[in-house]
């Protein structure tokens, strides 16, 4: 019995590739996007590990000083 449970798609359906090939919808990376069907449970929980981090460091740029 698995007793992890299957981390979902951060996917929002908002796809806005910027020139680094990040989601501006999800944070994720493009290679991770592409790669998250085969990716196994501690693979998936690294990306949206990334992903989070990403998404916070956008927004504090993004919400200027």
């Amino acid at each position: 019995m698995n007793d992890e449970q299957e981390p979902q798609s951060p996917c929002i359906r908002n796809c806005c590739l910027n020139e680094q090939d990040i989601c501006l919808g999800c944070f994720r990376a493009l290679h991770e996007i592409t790669g998250w069907g085969g990716a196994d449970v501690r693979e998936r929980e690294k990306i949206l590990q990334a992903a989070a981090y990403r998404k916070l460091k956008y927004t504090r740029l993004s919400s200027g000083p």
